[in-house]
C-alpha cells in the first residue's frame, strides 16, 4: 500500500526537514518487505482567500487531486481520535491486509482542513489534545508511519511497557 502524504505549507531545508526525510525513507525500506510504502510527500501552498473559509476551500482544492487515487484517507486534526502506535499500526496493517492499495494523509494549513474532506476521511487522526506546528505534526507523522511499518515487521524498535 503505497502512502501519500498532502500537506499544505512547505517545509524549509534544516534539521527538521533533513529528520522528516530520513523517516520517510526508514518507512519506505521497512515497510517495503511487507506491503507499506513507498511514502511520497506532496507540499502546497498556504491558500490565500480573505477568510478562514475560503482559504481551507482553496488548499482542499489543491490537496484532492493527489488524494484522488486514494483507497483509504487519513486527514490530521487536532479534533480528530488519538491511536496509541500499536493500534496505528493495526489499521494500516488491516487496510492492507484487506486490499488498500494507496493510502493518503492529508495535513492542512492553520486553519485547518476544509470540512468536506475532514468528512471524507476514513480516520481523522490528533496527535494529542495540543496543538502542533506543522512541521512537527509532519516530523510526528513521519516517525509514527516508520514505526508502523517496525510494528508490523516485528521489529524491536517499538518497545512498550
Amino acid at each position: 500500500m503505497r502512502v501519500t502524504i498532502a500537506a499544505i505549507g512547505r517545509m524549509k531545508a534544516g534539521p527538521e526537514r533533513a529528520l522528516l526525510e530520513r523517516y520517510l525513507d526508514r518507512a519506505g525500506k521497512t515497510g517495503r518487505a511487507i506491503g507499506l510504502g513507498p511514502v511520497d510527500m506532496s507540499e502546497f501552498a498556504e491558500g490565500r482567500g480573505e477568510t478562514a473559509e475560503l482559504r481551507r476551500s482553496a488548499e482542499a482544492a489543491a490537496l484532492t487531486p493527489v488524494l484522488a487515487g486514494c483507497d483509504r484517507l487519513i486527514a490530521l486534526d487536532e479534533r480528530g481520535s488519538s491511536l496509541s502506535s500499536t493500534d496505528f499500526a493495526t489499521r494500516l496493517g488491516a487496510w492492507r491486509d484487506a486490499g488498500s492499495r494507496r493510502l493518503g494523509i492529508v495535513i492542512g494549513g492553520a486553519d485547518g482542513l476544509d470540512p468536506a474532506l475532514r468528512d471524507r476521511a476514513d480516520l481523522v487522526l490528533a496527535f494529542g489534545a495540543m496543538t502542533w506546528p506543522h512541521q512537527l505534526a509532519r516530523l510526528m507523522l513521519a516517525e509514527q508511519l516508520y514505526r508502523a511499518a517496525t510494528i508490523l515487521a516485528g521489529h524491536p524498535y517499538h518497545r512498550e511497557g
